[in-house]
């Protein structure tokens, strides 16, 4: 890897004071760190010999961070539902069918997606991750790799906590520091009580996050109560899973002002799905009350089925928009707190803000160059009282991303993927989608669209 300068008209760092640079630059050195952060000409005359590209009509501004995501092949196949009827007629299934080549090849299409349209970082909660990792050292993006995990009778067909443990065992660590695999756990509901300590206590060996999805509908609020006798956030810490090394939550829509002081208190990050908690009518999360209280926020876009995109410009736009039509107040979430979502909150909730999020000297050098030459940026008025925020998060679309690097690596220049060719991704999707369809379709056939939640808790209550 080459030393290399970057140039472009206005650089976004991110840092605490959410500095601006006029025609600034980003030195980056051969371990793929940034040496230097400043304007253009201080850093290219205390860097004699480095190579300088200057990036015209460009914004450079921190790679956007993906906090929950799930890859997938079902796009625009699961629609119509809330969440835990789409669960069981659509998601579950595809869960009993797919195999390791189609997980492989749906991380493959998304984590290019995600890279196409800015995003450096991606947490992936999907099946058979060794293919995800593969994937993920070949295209060049940072990846949290995070088992669908199902360690109950009635969920006996997702990843278990063997296969986890495998997995962190080969790729924790791996491509360069780029690869971290964590604990999942699909949903309390999906483990047992035995389950739920197993996997406390390995990401307690191996020193790695916990992740799993909570207080996503009402559902999950009034059956978690049901059950246990308490809240979902609250049986999470009386279970003692918020002890594992590091805790990360999905949606957490459905959230107590009591379940907001125990994610506060206990450090717990926060993945906000605007979108698919619109999509599946789930709800709007209390963000508001979780960046008050110091909650780490950041922003996921879920999965393909569930968003239909993985652009997180999209869902920053999304983020902002749920915020004031929820609190009816139109300064809510204004566009500085949205972007350090984007970036370095997102950062923090994965605990990874020492490494990425924000361009500082000494971190990864994860950064993107969005076009600032488009209707969607006119006018386009720089500084830190400018409008460049204000437009980056309700203008700029993926597609605007011009240059995508990774740990000092050029993955995307000109908007053009160099690791792999998407046109043959595409293709590939579109050969294998149709076998998975049918043999969803077979199970289907031969069992029910069964509601195995709503089943087991009517079981219990005869039982009782």
């Amino acid at each position: 890897m080459m030393s290399l300068i970057l140039c472009a008209d206005h650089l976004i760092t991110m840092d605490d004071n959410n500095t601006v640079i006029t025609n600034g630059a980003i030195a980056v050195g051969t371990n793929g760190r940034i040496k230097a952060v400043g304007e253009a000409a201080s850093v290219i005359a205390a860097n004699p010999g480095i190579p300088v590209r200057k990036l015209a009509n460009r914004l450079l501004m921190p790679g956007l961070i993906n906090a929950h995501a799930h890859s997938g092949l079902l796009r625009g196949t699961a629609e119509g539902l809330p969440v835990w009827e789409w669960l069981q007629q659509y998601i579950d299934p595809m869960h009993r069918v797919v195999n390791a080549k189609e997980a492989e090849i749906a991380s493959h299409l998304c984590y290019a997606e995600a890279l196409l349209s800015g995003t450096t970082t991606i947490l992936d909660m999907w099946r058979y991750m060794h293919g995800s990792a593969k994937v993920a050292r070949e295209l060049g993006i940072r990846a949290v790799l995070v088992p669908y995990v199902g360690e109950h009778p009635d969920h006996n067909y997702f990843e278990t906590l063997d296969t986890n443990e495998a997995l962190i065992q080969e790729w924790h660590g791996r491509a360069e520091g780029r690869i971290q695999v964590w604990v999942g756990l699909e949903h309390m509901f999906y483990g047992t009580p035995d389950a739920w300590t197993r996997a406390t206590e390995l990401s307690r060996k191996y020193k790695v996050g916990f992740h799993t999805h909570s207080n996503e509908s009402r559902f999950d609020v009034e059956e978690t109560e049901r059950r246990y006798g308490k809240r979902p956030v609250q049986a999470l810490e009386a279970f003692g899973m918020l002890d594992a090394h590091h805790v990360l939550l999905a949606h957490c829509v459905w959230l107590s002002e009591d379940e907001i002081d125990i994610l506060a208190r206990r450090k717990v990050g926060v993945a906000h799905n605007p979108v698919s908690n619109m999509k599946l009518a789930s709800g709007a999360a209390p963000v508001l009350s979780l960046r008050k209280k110091g909650v780490a926020v950041g922003i996921g876009t879920d999965g393909e089925k569930e968003n239909n995109n993985l652009d997180m410009f999209d869902e920053m736009k999304s983020a902002s928009l749920l915020a004031k039509v929820s609190t009816l107040d139109a300064a809510a979430l204004d566009a500085w707190s949205v972007c350090r979502m984007a970036t370095i909150d997102g950062a923090r909730a994965l605990n990874l803000h020492k490494q990425i999020g924000s361009l500082e000297v000494g971190k990864q050098a994860d950064l993107i160059a969005v076009r600032t030459d488009t209707p969607r940026m006119t006018p386009l008025l720089g500084g830190a009282a400018g409008n460049l925020h204000h437009n980056l998060v309700h203008a700029v679309q993926g597609g605007d991303v011009d240059l995508t690097m990774v740990a000092g690596r050029i993955v995307v220049d000109g908007g053009r993927l160099l690791t792999a060719d998407v046109g043959a991704l595409i293709a590939e999707v579109n050969a294998v989608v149709p076998s998975l369809f049918e043999r969803r379709a077979e199970w289907l056939k031969s069992h029910g669209a069964i509601n195995e939640l709503r089943r087991a808790a009517a079981e219990s209550v005869e039982m009782a």
